[in-house]
């Protein structure tokens, strides 16, 4: 464990997490644009030109004119696309693609935040689509993600109905904690980016998690704790270490009830075979 969290019973309090480059190593969205080609969504010329997106917000992150760009792209380019089918190809590779690249000292701050009693919400510029089943896979408690119009036919209308960016990722988490009884000067919150200072901004533990070049200025001239997470890891390598939820209690008891019960009946259908040929 990292051993950065305080451990408080009262007031309630959150964890907020910024998800790509923070949470994850990647671009959440940008990472499904091979699933998306191969689904039949975007053409081979698209599919590069993400990659290629994908690799200089990698290696410089994207400011304020690179995000405008970047969402103004994408919600041209998936205008039309089918949503259940945008679904379904998430849920079919989400492990394969997302499990990976998750960031071990990340998932291991998730752990330490619901073990100290708060909740944890990820608040991510990509579409809800993407970030809500991410957002299930990591045990979050709650998702802010940016959603698309869907027309009456199911399909994306290339409109943005809830844009999570900026400031409006700040007013989500006021928001939140005005609903849940959330006590901001208890609460954290992680990213990558200077988009993200507004949410920074608004919590008593602020962290600057990868930061880019200003967010990083900025961290340094407010004393704010600088992050450097570096070791993707697959949820299933850190499950002995990770603390066993209700559900996954239920499951296990379940599963050994199953395998228990399986073997009693074959090691009396194997009893009464002997006993049968015997006679």
């Amino acid at each position: 464990m990292l051993g950065l969290v305080e451990n408080h019973s009262m007031p309630r309090a959150a964890a907020f997490f910024d998800l790509d480059k923070t949470v994850i190593a990647k671009s959440s969205t940008l990472t499904f644009s091979k699933s998306f080609y191969r689904g039949g969504l975007i053409s081979r010329r698209a599919a590069l030109r993400t990659a290629y997106i994908q690799f200089v917000f990698l290696v410089g992150g994207a400011d304020h004119d690179q995000m405008e760009r970047m969402r103004e792209y994408l919600s041209a380019l998936c205008k039309g696309w089918n949503v259940a089918q945008v679904k379904e190809l998430v849920a079919e590779t989400l492990h394969d693609l997302i499990d990976p690249i998750i960031y071990d000292e990340a998932a291991s701050l998730i752990e330490e935040h619901h073990a100290a009693g708060r909740d944890v919400v990820i608040v991510s510029t990509s579409g809800a689509e993407v970030v809500e089943p991410i957002g299930e896979m990591l045990g979050a408690d709650r998702v802010v993600a940016t959603r698309m119009v869907v027309g009456e036919d199911g399909c994306f209308t290339g409109e943005v109905e809830y844009y999570a960016y900026g400031p409006t990722k700040a007013e989500a988490v006021r928001e939140l904690a005005a609903s849940e009884g959330y006590d901001l000067a208890r609460c954290y919150a992680y990213s990558d980016s200077a988009t993200d200072l507004p949410m920074l901004e608004a919590v008593g533990h602020p962290f600057a998690v990868n930061p880019d070049r200003a967010l990083r200025r900025e961290a340094v001239a407010r004393e704010w704790p600088v992050l450097v997470f570096d070791k993707p890891v697959r949820l299933k390598q850190r499950l002995p270490s990770m603390p066993a939820r209700p559900a996954l209690v239920a499951a296990v008891a379940v599963g050994a009830a199953a395998v228990t019960a399986g073997l009693v009946w074959y090691a009396g259908r194997r009893r009464r075979s002997s006993a049968a040929r015997c006679a």
